[in-house]
């Protein structure tokens, strides 16, 4: 091949390859961005189930109290059993203190459901809290590594550079333009012509162009518009000859 396509040649690997770690480069941060969002969900699964054993702490404490005031109630109903004087009378409190009872059962057995519904709450914040724990250190991790990457490609795109600049002033200006605004719009700005087609578009070539290819000009592809060139490097290799002798033909006619 000509130098000039050797080098359009070079130069598109590296702009291929610039692209692919600018790209590369761009998503590094959703890395991070999905590790702090994991974390921050588990924080929140956390916090919920802090929050409910603080209301079951709250609720109890409350429960507590009124169970209390319902015992002291039943107490003293109890003890005006013993100064009533008429029938109605001992209904009356026999009813209030059935009803105080009754009050304080009904609020111990709210309390024990506390209980059940704490030990489960508490399984819930350990489990949440060690969930958190791993997250962190995996965030970190994923920093350390992310940060060591974007270091990595920013050294490869820095040598990637200094070739770009140095093929660059090698091509010719009007190729290079060419092949700029082609990279913009079609990712790439260069293909290669094999068997009789562009491997850029897959579409077809002309004879004569196909010809004038092989002669090592750098052409246009009539469909995609992409700067086009043949590698001799890269067409099949010749099949080898027949060794198998020829056979006599065959005697059409015989002697007289």
């Amino acid at each position: 091949m000509q130098a000039q396509i050797e080098n359009l040649v070079k130069l598109q690997a590296v702009e291929l390859e610039r692209t692919r770690l600018t790209l590369a480069m761009r998503a590094l941060p959703a890395e991070i961005a999905q590790a702090e969002a994991q974390l921050a969900a588990a924080q929140g699964l956390a916090a919920k189930a802090s929050a409910a054993l603080t209301h079951e702490e709250s609720l109890r404490t409350r429960l507590d109290r009124e169970i209390a005031e319902q015992r002291k109630k039943a107490d003293r109903y109890r003890a005006q059993q013993d100064t009533v004087t008429t029938p109605d009378q001992a209904k009356a409190i026999e009813h209030e203190l059935h009803f105080a009872e009754a009050e304080a059962e009904r609020l111990e057995n709210e309390e024990f459901a506390s209980l059940e519904r704490t030990e489960a709450q508490e399984a819930a914040l350990a489990a949440a809290r060690a969930q958190v724990e791993s997250l962190a250190i995996a965030l970190e991790n994923t920093r350390e590594r992310i940060a060591l990457r974007q270091a990595e490609y920013a050294r490869e795109l820095s040598a990637l550079n200094v070739e770009r600049e140095a093929l660059r002033p090698l091509i010719e200006q009007d190729v290079l333009i060419r092949f700029d605004r082609l990279c913009g719009s079609r990712g790439t700005g260069l293909a290669r012509a094999d068997n009789q087609q562009c491997t850029g578009c897959r579409m077809g070539v002309r004879p004569q162009t196909w010809n004038q290819l092989r002669e090592g000009e750098l052409l246009t592809c009539d469909s995609c518009f992409r700067l086009l060139y043949w590698d001799p490097s890269m067409a099949p290799a010749p099949e080898p000859p027949d060794a198998k002798p020829k056979r006599k033909a065959a005697k059409t006619q015989t002697e007289e």
